[in-house]
Protein backbone atom coordinates (compact mmCIF):
# COMPACT_ATOMS: atom_id res chain seq x y z
CA UNK A 1 0.00 0.00 0.00
CA UNK A 2 2.95 2.53 0.61
CA UNK A 3 4.36 1.78 -2.67
CA UNK A 4 1.04 2.41 -4.48
CA UNK A 5 0.62 5.57 -2.42
CA UNK A 6 4.55 6.69 -3.41
CA UNK A 7 3.80 5.99 -7.00
CA UNK A 8 0.80 8.11 -7.44
CA UNK A 9 2.25 10.91 -5.18
CA UNK A 10 5.07 10.92 -7.81
CA UNK A 11 2.71 10.58 -10.69
CA UNK A 12 0.54 13.75 -9.60
CA UNK A 13 3.79 15.26 -8.77
CA UNK A 14 4.33 15.17 -12.39
CA UNK A 15 1.51 16.62 -13.29
CA UNK A 16 1.95 19.55 -11.01
CA UNK A 17 5.35 20.39 -12.34
CA UNK A 18 3.92 20.10 -15.70
CA UNK A 19 1.37 22.14 -15.26
CA UNK A 20 3.72 24.63 -13.39
CA UNK A 21 6.04 24.75 -15.88
CA UNK A 22 2.88 25.36 -18.50
CA UNK A 23 1.96 28.53 -16.44
CA UNK A 24 5.60 29.58 -16.08
CA UNK A 25 5.95 29.46 -20.15
CA UNK A 26 2.67 31.56 -20.36
CA UNK A 27 3.64 34.26 -17.51
CA UNK A 28 7.40 34.87 -19.29
CA UNK A 29 5.65 35.21 -22.86
CA UNK A 30 3.65 38.20 -21.97
CA UNK A 31 6.42 39.52 -19.74
CA UNK A 32 7.33 43.40 -21.21
CA UNK A 33 11.13 43.79 -22.24
CA UNK A 34 12.73 46.26 -20.84
CA UNK A 35 13.41 49.00 -22.28
CA UNK A 36 16.80 50.40 -20.55
CA UNK A 37 17.53 52.86 -17.59
CA UNK A 38 14.96 55.39 -16.33
CA UNK A 39 15.38 58.59 -17.50
CA UNK A 40 17.56 61.40 -15.56
CA UNK A 41 15.28 63.56 -14.10
CA UNK A 42 16.28 67.22 -14.67
CA UNK A 43 13.80 68.92 -12.03
CA UNK A 44 13.42 72.34 -12.74
CA UNK A 45 16.44 72.66 -15.43
CA UNK A 46 14.21 70.64 -17.94
CA UNK A 47 12.37 74.15 -19.37
CA UNK A 48 15.96 74.93 -19.90
CA UNK A 49 17.47 74.78 -23.69
CA UNK A 50 20.82 75.88 -22.65
CA UNK A 51 22.35 76.85 -18.95
CA UNK A 52 25.74 77.78 -17.98
CA UNK A 53 27.32 78.76 -14.59
CA UNK A 54 30.33 81.17 -15.54
CA UNK A 55 31.49 83.54 -16.64
CA UNK A 56 29.12 83.82 -19.41
CA UNK A 57 26.91 83.02 -22.38
CA UNK A 58 28.32 84.20 -25.52
CA UNK A 59 26.44 83.90 -28.80
CA UNK A 60 28.05 84.96 -32.43
CA UNK A 61 25.88 85.14 -35.26
CA UNK A 62 22.16 84.60 -35.72
CA UNK A 63 21.78 81.57 -33.36
CA UNK A 64 18.04 80.24 -32.46
CA UNK A 65 16.82 78.66 -29.12
CA UNK A 66 13.80 77.62 -28.27
CA UNK A 67 13.75 77.44 -24.85
CA UNK A 68 14.28 79.29 -21.49
CA UNK A 69 18.10 80.37 -21.32
CA UNK A 70 19.17 80.89 -17.89
CA UNK A 71 22.63 81.53 -15.93
CA UNK A 72 23.88 81.47 -12.23
CA UNK A 73 25.72 82.21 -10.66
CA UNK A 74 27.41 84.61 -13.52
CA UNK A 75 24.91 87.34 -14.92
CA UNK A 76 26.11 87.83 -18.38
CA UNK A 77 24.23 86.83 -21.38
CA UNK A 78 25.98 88.15 -24.58
CA UNK A 79 25.06 87.79 -28.44
CA UNK A 80 20.88 87.90 -28.47
CA UNK A 81 20.27 89.53 -30.91
CA UNK A 82 21.39 88.77 -33.47
CA UNK A 83 20.38 85.75 -31.36
CA UNK A 84 17.05 84.96 -30.94
CA UNK A 85 15.37 83.08 -27.68
CA UNK A 86 11.69 81.71 -28.13
CA UNK A 87 12.09 81.51 -24.39
CA UNK A 88 12.99 83.38 -21.18
CA UNK A 89 16.00 84.60 -20.61
CA UNK A 90 17.22 84.17 -16.30
CA UNK A 91 20.16 85.83 -15.80
CA UNK A 92 21.50 85.43 -11.96
CA UNK A 93 17.57 84.97 -10.69
CA UNK A 94 16.15 82.28 -8.33
CA UNK A 95 14.78 80.54 -10.97
CA UNK A 96 18.29 80.13 -12.57
CA UNK A 97 20.01 79.35 -9.33
CA UNK A 98 17.45 76.23 -8.10
CA UNK A 99 18.09 75.13 -12.00
CA UNK A 100 21.56 74.43 -11.20
CA UNK A 101 20.76 72.95 -7.77
CA UNK A 102 18.21 70.37 -9.89
CA UNK A 103 21.29 70.16 -12.66
CA UNK A 104 23.62 69.04 -10.26
CA UNK A 105 21.47 66.42 -8.41
CA UNK A 106 20.95 65.26 -12.22
CA UNK A 107 24.22 64.98 -13.35
CA UNK A 108 25.34 63.29 -10.17
CA UNK A 109 22.71 60.41 -10.69
CA UNK A 110 23.60 59.59 -14.52
CA UNK A 111 27.61 59.80 -13.61
CA UNK A 112 26.34 57.13 -11.08
CA UNK A 113 24.20 54.68 -13.02
CA UNK A 114 25.43 51.12 -13.38
CA UNK A 115 26.28 48.84 -14.59
CA UNK A 116 27.57 50.28 -17.58
CA UNK A 117 29.13 48.76 -21.41
CA UNK A 118 32.13 50.37 -21.78
CA UNK A 119 32.92 51.93 -25.46
CA UNK A 120 36.07 50.32 -27.27
CA UNK A 121 38.15 53.67 -27.31
CA UNK A 122 35.80 55.96 -26.63
CA UNK A 123 34.67 55.64 -29.90
CA UNK A 124 31.28 56.09 -30.94
CA UNK A 125 30.89 56.77 -34.67
CA UNK A 126 29.75 53.72 -36.78
CA UNK A 127 27.69 52.24 -33.98
CA UNK A 128 24.08 51.27 -33.46
CA UNK A 129 23.18 51.06 -29.74
CA UNK A 130 20.06 49.77 -27.81
CA UNK A 131 18.74 51.70 -24.87
CA UNK A 132 21.48 51.18 -22.00
CA UNK A 133 24.13 52.86 -19.92
CA UNK A 134 27.10 53.71 -22.24
CA UNK A 135 31.18 54.55 -20.65
CA UNK A 136 33.93 56.03 -22.21
CA UNK A 137 35.98 53.73 -19.87
CA UNK A 138 38.45 56.50 -19.23
CA UNK A 139 39.08 57.88 -22.59
CA UNK A 140 37.50 60.98 -24.68
CA UNK A 141 33.88 59.89 -25.49
CA UNK A 142 34.35 60.97 -29.12
CA UNK A 143 32.09 60.45 -32.47
CA UNK A 144 33.24 60.84 -35.95
CA UNK A 145 30.09 59.74 -38.66
CA UNK A 146 27.13 58.50 -37.58
CA UNK A 147 25.96 56.87 -34.23
CA UNK A 148 22.84 55.40 -34.58
CA UNK A 149 20.36 54.63 -31.29
CA UNK A 150 17.91 51.88 -31.97
CA UNK A 151 14.75 52.24 -29.58
CA UNK A 152 13.46 48.57 -30.77
CA UNK A 153 10.03 49.96 -31.49
CA UNK A 154 10.23 51.49 -27.33
CA UNK A 155 9.59 55.24 -27.55
CA UNK A 156 10.60 54.87 -24.02
CA UNK A 157 13.65 53.00 -24.64
CA UNK A 158 16.94 55.61 -22.89
CA UNK A 159 20.52 56.09 -23.36
CA UNK A 160 22.90 57.38 -20.79
CA UNK A 161 26.19 57.86 -22.07
CA UNK A 162 29.02 58.73 -19.25
CA UNK A 163 32.08 60.75 -20.58
CA UNK A 164 34.96 60.45 -18.03
CA UNK A 165 36.88 62.80 -19.77
CA UNK A 166 35.86 65.33 -22.55
CA UNK A 167 32.58 64.57 -24.85
CA UNK A 168 33.89 65.47 -28.75
CA UNK A 169 32.24 65.22 -31.95
CA UNK A 170 33.37 65.99 -35.28
CA UNK A 171 32.61 68.66 -38.39
CA UNK A 172 29.08 66.74 -40.05
CA UNK A 173 28.89 63.85 -37.23
CA UNK A 174 25.19 62.89 -36.61
CA UNK A 175 23.04 60.88 -33.60
CA UNK A 176 20.36 59.31 -35.68
CA UNK A 177 17.31 57.29 -34.71
CA UNK A 178 15.62 54.50 -35.72
CA UNK A 179 12.45 52.24 -34.39
CA UNK A 180 11.11 54.85 -32.64
CA UNK A 181 14.03 56.65 -30.28
CA UNK A 182 13.33 60.16 -28.98
CA UNK A 183 16.17 62.52 -28.10
CA UNK A 184 13.90 63.67 -24.82
CA UNK A 185 15.05 60.04 -23.57
CA UNK A 186 19.24 60.57 -24.20
CA UNK A 187 21.60 62.21 -21.53
CA UNK A 188 24.96 62.92 -22.38
CA UNK A 189 27.24 63.27 -18.34
CA UNK A 190 30.49 64.87 -19.48
CA UNK A 191 33.11 64.95 -16.81
CA UNK A 192 35.32 67.95 -17.88
CA UNK A 193 33.80 69.87 -20.85
CA UNK A 194 31.74 68.96 -24.55
CA UNK A 195 32.77 70.59 -27.79
CA UNK A 196 30.41 70.04 -30.48
CA UNK A 197 31.96 70.64 -34.03
CA UNK A 198 30.46 72.53 -36.67
CA UNK A 199 27.51 71.49 -38.80
CA UNK A 200 27.30 68.80 -36.97
CA UNK A 201 23.73 67.01 -35.79
CA UNK A 202 23.30 66.18 -32.29
CA UNK A 203 20.90 64.93 -29.89
CA UNK A 204 20.05 64.59 -26.27
CA UNK A 205 20.75 66.42 -22.69
CA UNK A 206 24.50 67.04 -22.62
CA UNK A 207 25.19 67.77 -18.66
CA UNK A 208 28.71 69.23 -18.43
CA UNK A 209 30.44 69.54 -15.12
CA UNK A 210 33.12 72.85 -16.78
CA UNK A 211 31.77 74.31 -20.18
CA UNK A 212 30.12 72.98 -23.27
CA UNK A 213 31.72 74.95 -27.03
CA UNK A 214 29.12 74.57 -29.78
CA UNK A 215 30.86 75.80 -33.40
CA UNK A 216 29.27 77.26 -36.39
CA UNK A 217 26.31 75.70 -37.54
CA UNK A 218 25.27 72.82 -34.82
CA UNK A 219 21.60 71.46 -34.30
CA UNK A 220 21.26 70.50 -31.12
CA UNK A 221 17.51 68.65 -30.35
CA UNK A 222 17.67 68.64 -26.60
CA UNK A 223 19.99 70.87 -24.06
CA UNK A 224 23.30 72.20 -23.86
CA UNK A 225 23.04 72.09 -19.59
CA UNK A 226 27.18 73.43 -17.83
CA UNK A 227 27.33 73.19 -14.21
CA UNK A 228 30.26 75.04 -13.52
CA UNK A 229 31.55 76.87 -17.18
CA UNK A 230 29.91 78.76 -19.75
CA UNK A 231 27.95 78.05 -23.13
CA UNK A 232 29.67 79.44 -26.33
CA UNK A 233 27.63 79.50 -29.70
CA UNK A 234 27.94 80.33 -33.49
CA UNK A 235 25.01 80.34 -35.41
CA UNK A 236 23.41 77.21 -33.93
CA UNK A 237 20.15 75.84 -33.56
CA UNK A 238 18.99 74.64 -30.31
CA UNK A 239 15.66 72.90 -29.61
CA UNK A 240 14.81 71.57 -26.09
CA UNK A 241 13.68 68.20 -26.67
CA UNK A 242 10.21 66.65 -25.52
CA UNK A 243 8.57 63.60 -25.25
CA UNK A 244 6.11 62.93 -27.96
CA UNK A 245 2.83 61.75 -26.00
CA UNK A 246 0.68 58.57 -26.22
CA UNK A 247 -1.84 59.61 -29.34
CA UNK A 248 -5.17 60.04 -27.79
CA UNK A 249 -7.84 56.98 -28.62
CA UNK A 250 -10.51 58.65 -30.48
CA UNK A 251 -13.94 58.22 -29.18
CA UNK A 252 -16.66 55.79 -30.56
CA UNK A 253 -19.00 57.43 -33.58
CA UNK A 254 -23.04 57.05 -32.81
CA UNK A 255 -24.36 55.34 -35.36
CA UNK A 256 -26.87 57.60 -37.25
CA UNK A 257 -30.22 57.66 -37.59
CA UNK A 258 -33.09 58.54 -40.54
CA UNK A 259 -35.72 60.65 -39.81
CA UNK A 260 -39.10 58.90 -39.99
CA UNK A 261 -40.95 60.72 -43.57
CA UNK A 262 -43.63 62.45 -42.96
CA UNK A 263 -46.93 60.94 -41.45
CA UNK A 264 -45.44 57.36 -41.45
CA UNK A 265 -45.12 55.23 -38.11
CA UNK A 266 -42.35 56.73 -35.68
CA UNK A 267 -39.69 54.01 -34.85
CA UNK A 268 -37.75 54.63 -32.18
CA UNK A 269 -33.87 55.39 -32.77
CA UNK A 270 -31.52 51.66 -32.15
CA UNK A 271 -27.99 52.72 -31.01
CA UNK A 272 -25.08 50.51 -32.01
CA UNK A 273 -22.68 49.29 -29.73
CA UNK A 274 -19.00 50.18 -30.50
CA UNK A 275 -17.26 47.24 -31.53
CA UNK A 276 -13.68 46.27 -30.18
CA UNK A 277 -11.55 43.95 -31.47
CA UNK A 278 -10.43 40.90 -28.83
CA UNK A 279 -7.52 39.58 -29.24
CA UNK A 280 -7.75 35.73 -29.47
CA UNK A 281 -6.24 33.51 -27.45
CA UNK A 282 -3.42 33.02 -29.74
CA UNK A 283 -0.42 30.21 -30.17
CA UNK A 284 -0.07 30.33 -26.46
CA UNK A 285 -2.96 28.85 -24.80
CA UNK A 286 -2.74 26.02 -27.57
CA UNK A 287 0.11 25.36 -26.66
CA UNK A 288 -0.76 25.55 -22.35
CA UNK A 289 -3.60 23.15 -22.87
CA UNK A 290 -1.64 20.77 -25.19
CA UNK A 291 0.62 20.85 -22.25
CA UNK A 292 -1.89 20.22 -19.48
CA UNK A 293 -3.33 17.32 -21.21
CA UNK A 294 -0.49 15.55 -22.56
CA UNK A 295 0.81 15.80 -18.48
CA UNK A 296 -2.63 14.31 -17.12
CA UNK A 297 -2.69 11.67 -19.91
CA UNK A 298 1.16 10.43 -18.22
CA UNK A 299 -0.33 10.30 -14.84
CA UNK A 300 -3.28 8.21 -16.26
CA UNK A 301 -0.88 6.14 -18.26
CA UNK A 302 1.38 5.60 -14.78
CA UNK A 303 -0.94 5.57 -12.07
CA UNK A 304 -0.77 2.68 -9.89
CA UNK A 305 -4.20 1.93 -10.37
CA UNK A 306 -4.31 1.39 -13.80
CA UNK A 307 -0.87 -0.81 -13.73
CA UNK A 308 -2.70 -3.59 -11.49
CA UNK A 309 -6.25 -3.68 -13.42
CA UNK A 310 -4.33 -4.45 -16.81
CA UNK A 311 -1.55 -7.05 -14.97
CA UNK A 312 -3.78 -8.67 -12.62
CA UNK A 313 -6.73 -11.07 -13.13
CA UNK A 314 -8.91 -12.91 -10.81
CA UNK A 315 -7.78 -16.58 -9.97
CA UNK A 316 -10.14 -19.08 -11.59
CA UNK A 317 -12.33 -20.54 -9.25
CA UNK A 318 -11.80 -24.67 -8.69
CA UNK A 319 -15.16 -24.77 -8.09
CA UNK A 320 -17.82 -25.55 -10.62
Amino acid sequence: MKSIRAHGARSFGATGIAITLALSMLAGGQTARAAGPPPVELGTAEPFAVLAGTPAITNTGPTTITGDVGISPAAAVTGFPPGVVNGTIHAADAVALQAQSDLTIAYDDAAGRTPATTVAGGTLGGLTLVGGIYNSGGATLGLTGTLTLDAENDPTSTWIFQATSDLITASSSTVTFINGGQPCNVFWQVTSSATLGSDSTFAGTILALTSITMQDGVTLDGRALARNGDVTLINDTITRSSCDAPAPTAPPTPAATTAPAAGGPTTPPTDTPPTTDVPGPGLTWFVLAWIVLLAMGVAVRRSPYATRSRGSRPAESHHR
